[in-house]
């Protein structure tokens, strides 16, 4: 039983220890340390009380009382297994001693343990070469935050013989996004040495390097430049890497008096000599790679490019440069992304918006996190090109980065064929320079210190230039010693201060120029070097040299040796062929052969008017207006021809002169052809639609008024044309449609294109033009249409006229907005105007002139009238109008004595009916004595009452002799009964129409 509970009482400690390391049940609160409290962030002072257990990931902060400081980790985060980070290392609340003996001039000191100076803290001093320490070498911080000795110091030893030192303070990113430390400090190491074993160098002294790393991450630099500032010893010169830590350091350098000296800077914000006083570099600046890739823009004739950068200084300056030199170059940056740490949204933009040709501007490590996201979005093969920075490891793309998910398969397939531009940083000729080494020579001892592992070494292209910036800085201080041996300075009096030093050097520096291996050093007013720009490609995972660009003679030496995935450079986007849509030709040969038909029939129209034009039948129909139909309607017809000519017969600068000749046919055509028979109707309709005694003073018909109507409306559309051409001419324009994708694997789009003739105010002309038009189009339609019924031998064809224009009337109503519709359609458009102005004109032609052939061929009147002609000499219109008038005037004479008559005839028969009754009274009383009394004579009429007029001959006995709308016409007045018929029978009388 006792066992039993021992057990049971081991399971129950197990789980709840368990439960104690649960990553669901958290972590339980710990005690700060002494002195010192905890901050939990996010909690409330009750929650701080009731809180047992704090959640995985929650992080708590050690802050102590007073003036004390952590040593040791400030915070703690809460693992998934239950516990807290960093639980070995104790946190303490401790007092700090003060700062000030931490730094010893012309000495060093080292601390004990590293760290901040705090209670427990040893400090170990020692002096330079040449100086003598006076003092204790050691003191130690006690509980109360002091020190238990005072501060030594470094006394010079006149009586030393050896070289004295000058120290560089020097940030080597051996991390980050850029690890050229890696290369560039066993470079620099190596220079060092060589300089110090000179004898013809710097003889008294002796350069030596104190470096951190930098991480190529301004804010470590902040405090490693301040470690550097204040720890011992003095540095004369700064030697940073990285452009955003050199922005940094030359910026603060100015306040210290010292001169800063870049290995690895290429940031052109850096070239600003207001900024950064005392800057120099022996990396050229970025900016010096955008005349290279200006370049080579040119070259393979791209106009459109694209950029993603990351966001930093240096990137932003670079691009800033090169939107400058592009758009001076006429080349458009289409398109310009940015990112800080994630680039995966910037490549979908790239790839959203069609970029071809890319400038990425970033640093190694983010080129990684890119160009994986390059291959997710397949922005990579024969229609890309990336231009990149040259100064990556050369297998950079093969490093395995945790911070990826591609392959390294998948990284070399997306970045193959990209092209960097890169300064030259070794010397490519076999010179022997300051150093006495050659480029080559050069290469192999860096090689052998690095143990020949180049390609994985961050800085490696970039190790000549800090072995050069060595060398500069030696050579320079050199310089430097009889300058300040006459002023009575030495280098070793150099503190941050003295300004007389720095400005020696600075002179020094400014007017250097050597052979180095990374080629001649030069620096230009800016500080900057002064270099050639290297061209490169990846082909088959390895870089090629394709060329060299010299930017200060803008000289490109070209290898020829450039290889693509397509068949060249692809195109900066995709290709657009322009494609012209043209007129069909079987259409318009087609079209045009019934247009010469019209032609030929207007000419055969205009040939039989003329030679009939003295046929009376064709002089009542006004002939010469018929003729300017004819003529207007080959004018239209002849509009044809250039309607259908476009970009396919003529040359584009031939075509607004194509345009041209549309218009004046066209315009002039019809006014011609309508205008001559709106001016028939419109006269039509003036006489015969008026009162009587206005018709009787217009029924005289002058011609020239006919032609000056027409030539009026023919004067209104030449005048309203110049007009046009003059303010607005005709020019030709072109209407793009969609974009069509062709067959097959291509990167090519075709853009159809339709040639039109057009104006700047193209749609207020036409408005204008189709107004006034339409206008006498309705206008003829309603004269047409109320003088239908009008029958008149002054124009006897005026029917035919209104069917005409009816028919144009119709037609042109109808093709008008049909043409604008279908503008976009060349065939259809083409189709409906020509067809309608063919129609219009057989029709018209047909009506007009086709009756006409038609009567003088089947009545042969021409031969009559030809005949009568010969006989009486000739006769024209005005003998004929003169003898119309003449029988008008006696039409009406007739009329008055035909009324005469009638009233006579009216009391004869009164008198017969007044007769026939008093013998009808008379004849019961006086029956028997009548049979043998004579017949009364019969009453007749007076013989002169019935008599015609004089001048006109006694009418006939016989009937027939009179003409036959006379015979008989007296018969309309006789009396019903018998005596009337034989009394009236004498009385018969000549009537005249008409």
């Amino acid at each position: 039983m006792a066992v039993f509970f021992v057990l049971l009482i081991l399971v129950v400690f197990d789980s709840l220890t368990e439960a104690a390391h649960n990553t669901t049940a958290g972590c339980a609160i710990i005690r700060p340390p002494r002195d010192g409290g905890i901050r939990y962030r996010g909690l409330t002072q009750e929650q701080i009380r009731s809180v047992q257990v704090l959640p995985v990931d929650y992080e708590i902060e050690y802050i102590c009382r007073g003036n004390r400081v952590i040593v040791g980790p400030k915070v703690r985060k809460c693992l998934p297994n239950g516990t807290w980070t960093d639980l070995s290392h104790r946190s303490k609340c401790l007092l700090p001693c003060p700062k000030v003996q931490t730094s010893l001039e012309n000495g060093r000191v080292v601390v004990s343990p590293p760290g901040p100076a705090v209670e427990g803290t040893v400090l170990h001093y020692s002096c330079l070469t040449g100086f003598i320490l006076e003092g204790r070498n050691s003191t130690q911080c006690t509980k109360l935050g002091k020190w238990d000795s005072p501060k030594p110091t470094c006394r010079y030893d006149r009586h030393h013989t050896g070289k004295k030192k000058l120290y560089i303070g020097a940030l080597f990113p051996m991390s980050g996004g850029w690890p050229g430390g890696q290369a560039c400090l066993p470079s620099a190491q190596m220079a060092l040495d060589l300089v110090n074993k000179r004898t013809d160098i710097l003889p008294d002294y002796e350069l030596e390097l104190i470096y951190h790393d930098s991480k190529c991450d301004p804010g470590e630099a902040t405090k490693l430049l301040y470690d550097l500032l204040y720890t011992e010893p003095i540095k004369i010169v700064l030697m940073p890497g990285c452009s955003s830590v050199s922005t940094l350091v030359a910026e603060a350098a100015r306040m210290w008096n010292l001169i800063v000296l870049s290995y690895g800077s290429s940031s052109p914000a850096l070239s600003n000599r207001q900024r950064f006083p005392t800057f120099f570099r022996t990396h050229p600046s970025a900016t010096l790679h955008n005349p290279t890739r200006v370049q080579l823009f040119q070259k393979w004739n791209w106009t459109k490019i694209a950029t993603i950068q990351q966001t930093t200084e240096v990137f932003t300056s670079t691009l800033d440069d090169l939107e400058q030199r592009v758009k001076e170059a006429n080349i458009e940056i289409s398109v310009r992304q940015s990112f800080l740490t994630d680039p995966a949204v910037a490549v979908k933009n790239l790839k959203r918006q069609d970029a071809r040709i890319i400038v990425g501007l970033f640093y190694e490590t983010e080129a990684r996190k890119v160009f994986c996201e390059v291959y997710k979005e397949k922005l990579y093969g024969k229609k890309y090109v990336w231009f990149l920075i040259g100064w990556y490891a050369d297998n950079w793309f093969k490093i395995n980065d945790t911070s990826i998910n591609c392959t390294v398969e998948q990284m070399t397939e997306a970045v193959e064929g990209h092209v960097t531009t890169e300064i030259v940083m070794l010397n490519p000729e076999t010179v022997r320079g300051a150093s006495n080494l050659t480029s080559q020579e050069f290469v192999i001892q860096l090689t052998s210190k690095l143990g020949g592992r180049t390609q994985e070494t961050g800085g490696f292209q970039e190790a000549p230039l800090a072995y050069d910036a060595v060398w500069a800085l030696a050579l320079a201080l050199n310089k430097t010693v009889e300058p300040l041996k006459a002023k009575g300075r030495r280098l070793e009096d150099f503190n941050y201060n003295n300004k007389d030093i720095t400005a020696e050097i600075y002179r020094a520096l400014n007017t250097s120029s050597f052979e180095g291996v990374s080629g001649h050093v030069v620096f230009d007013a800016q500080g900057s070097r002064m270099a050639w720009t290297l061209i490169e490609q990846l082909q088959g995972g390895s870089y090629k040299k394709i060329g060299y660009y010299d930017m200060t003679k803008g000289n490109l030496s070209w290898y020829g040796n450039d290889k693509w995935i397509g068949p060249g450079p692809p195109a900066d986007q995709t290709r657009v062929t322009r494609k012209f849509r043209f007129l069909s030709q079987k259409l318009f040969v087609s079209v045009s052969f019934f247009a010469g038909l019209g032609i030929l029939l207007g000419i055969v129209c205009l040939t039989f008017n003329i030679y009939n034009s003295n046929v009376r039948y064709i002089q009542n129909s006004q002939p010469y207006l018929n003729n300017m139909t004819a003529v207007g309607c080959m004018m239209a017809l002849a509009a044809v021809f250039p309607l259908g000519i476009d970009g396919q017969h003529v040359h584009r600068s031939q075509f607004p002169v194509v345009c041209q000749f549309r218009l004046w046919l066209l315009g002039l055509g019809f006014s011609l052809a309508y205008g001559s028979m709106f001016t028939k109707i419109w006269w039509v309709h003036t006489v015969f639609t008026k009162k009587d005694e206005k018709k009787d003073k217009r029924k005289h018909l002058e011609p020239w008024k006919l032609y000056a109507t027409v030539g009026v409306l023919l004067a209104i559309d030449v005048l309203s044309l110049m007009i046009w051409q003059i303010v607005d001419p005709l020019h030709i324009t072109e209407e793009k449609f969609t974009r069509e994708v062709p067959k097959g694997d291509v990167d090519e789009l075709i853009e159809p294109l339709l040639e039109h003739c057009s104006s700047t105010k193209m749609n207020t002309w036409l408005g204008v033009v189709y107004g006034y038009k339409g206008l006498l189009l309705l206008l003829g339609i309603f004269l047409a249409y109320e003088t239908k019924s009008v029958s008149t031998e002054k124009i006897n064809d005026h029917r035919a006229v209104g069917m005409a224009i009816y028919n144009v009337a119709v037609l042109c109503m109808i093709t008008a907005p049909v043409t604008m519709i279908l503008s976009s359609k060349q065939d259809a458009s083409f189709a409906f105007a020509s067809l309608a102005i063919v129609f219009s004109v057989y029709i018209t032609l047909v009506v007009l002139f086709v009756p006409k052939m038609r009567r003088l061929i089947t009545r042969g009147e021409w031969q009559s009238d030809q005949q009568e002609t010969m006989k009486t000499g000739s006769s024209t219109n005005n003998n004929d109008e003169e003898k119309s008038r003449q029988l008008e005037r006696e039409n009406k004479e007739l009329q008055k004595i035909i009324q005469e008559k009638e009233e006579r005839v009216s009391e004869l028969r009164n008198q017969l009916s007044e007769r026939q009754a008093l013998r009808s009274r008379r004849r019961p009383s006086s029956s028997n004595l009548n049979h043998s009394s004579p017949p009364l004579p019969t009453a007749h009429p007076d013989p002169k009452s019935l008599l015609p007029p004089p001048g006109y001959p006694l009418p006939a006995s016989d009937n027939h002799s009179l003409p036959p709308s006379f015979s008989n016409s007296s018969n309309l007045y006789q009396p019903d009964g018998k005596i009337g018929r034989n009394n009236c029978h004498t009385s018969r009388l000549q009537l005249l129409y008409k």
